[in-house]
């Protein structure tokens, strides 16, 4: 070190104050630039339903619904998400008791083992739906559904839309059975 920088600390991390709506709620905090949403959901408001399974975004234990839309939260940095609507399993239900009919679904289908992935398996499955209600295609959709209009969800296309949610205890049949229950 030359002495001209002797004694000082280093520079703490930029940090910036953003808000959020989480579950319906506001909240507002100073945010280092890189943190994850996974991390501050977790570790800074005690959410803890999305968990942390690879931290790549290849394993979807860490699927919460950011404005809508299905997201892998570790790889989505808090401070680019100021002014969004963030939705984890645990504001699914609303302010009531009563479940959200997909949560009661994963219940009445037996549709996890060991839970770690259940609650990304809903999120997910919550935002897939969505999706194919608003018309857009997965891989496996057939080329003649007419552009814009709902998709129709089969096995296959169910399959499909959450293949990206690992569930290492194999319960993928009842979470799809459990998925076909919500759109029967």
């Amino acid at each position: 070190m030359d002495s001209q920088h002797e004694g000082t600390a280093p520079a703490s991390p930029p940090r910036s104050d953003i808000t959020l709506r989480v579950n319906g709620k506001p909240h507002t905090l100073a945010v280092d630039h890189r943190r994850v949403l996974l991390d501050l959901l977790r570790e800074d408001l005690g959410l803890a339903g999305a968990k942390k399974g690879c931290d790549h975004g290849q394993c979807g234990a860490c699927t919460v619904l950011v404005d809508g839309r299905r997201a892998n939260s570790c790889l989505l940095f808090a401070v680019a998400l100021d002014g969004c609507e963030i939705t984890t399993v645990e504001g699914l239900a609303g302010d009531g008791e009563e479940l959200h009919p997909l949560q009661r679904a994963f219940l009445e289908r037996d549709a996890f083992q060991c839970g770690y992935c259940t609650p990304g398996q809903i999120c997910s499955a919550i935002g897939a739906l969505a999706e194919a209600a608003a018309g857009h295609p997965s891989h496996v959709t057939d080329p003649r559904t007419p552009s814009g209009e709902p998709v129709p969800l089969g096995r296959e296309e169910i399959r499909e839309r959450l293949s990206g949610n690992i569930c290492r205890c194999g319960a993928y049949p009842r979470i799809a059975d459990a998925v076909e229950d919500v759109i029967s």
